[in-house]
């Protein structure tokens, strides 16, 4: 089980790095493309789709499938190792084509999301900036409010003192109450 998990989490890396070659250019693709197509059927020059870069999952899973058999069918048949005549041989083979897919994905989401953050990177920063800003005249406007609201009030204090000059005893007889 130990080396399971180690060809596990080595094909996982491999998937990684055969996704992020693919990413940077795909020139065997284009090699086999021109090979096996028309003149009519190959693909664009500005397309960059690969054997795994841009591939929807099942030819995806074809192509590292297919990777796998022709590399274990090779030591299998060149060197004395013989892969497909025991249950760890075909476990080992089944850990390499599903660990390689999943690197496949895991180097897709980071590199998606190296893209986002790059693209909303500006965007970002101008959102922090706005609301510094904004934080900023909010704050200098509480400032002087409350100035404003004092002296409003201190005037309105002084105007009321001044209309209420009358005692109360002389308001009442004004009212007829005494």
């Amino acid at each position: 089980m130990g080396l399971e998990i180690i060809i596990f989490f080595g094909a996982i890396l491999f998937g990684i790095f055969i996704y992020w070659t693919e990413s940077k250019g795909n020139g065997v693709y284009r090699f086999f493309n021109k090979l096996l197509n028309s003149k009519e059927l190959q693909m664009k020059s500005g397309n960059v789709k690969g054997f795994i870069y841009k591939q929807d999952i099942l030819p995806r899973v074809l192509f590292v499938a297919f990777g796998f058999l022709i590399v274990a069918l090779i030591i299998q048949f060149v060197t004395p190792i013989v892969i497909f005549s025991s249950y760890y041989g075909i476990s080992a083979f089944a850990m390499a084509i599903f660990g390689t897919l999943i690197g496949t994905y895991v180097a897709n989401f980071v590199l998606k999301s190296g893209e986002v953050i790059e693209e909303q990177t500006d965007s970002i920063e101008d959102v922090v900036k706005d609301g510094f800003n904004k934080g900023k005249e909010f704050l200098e406007d509480l400032k002087n409010t409350d100035t404003k609201v004092i002296k409003e009030v201190k005037t309105e204090i002084k105007e009321e003192a001044k209309a209420s000059e009358k005692t109360a005893r002389e308001r009442l007889k004004d009212k007829g109450l005494m």
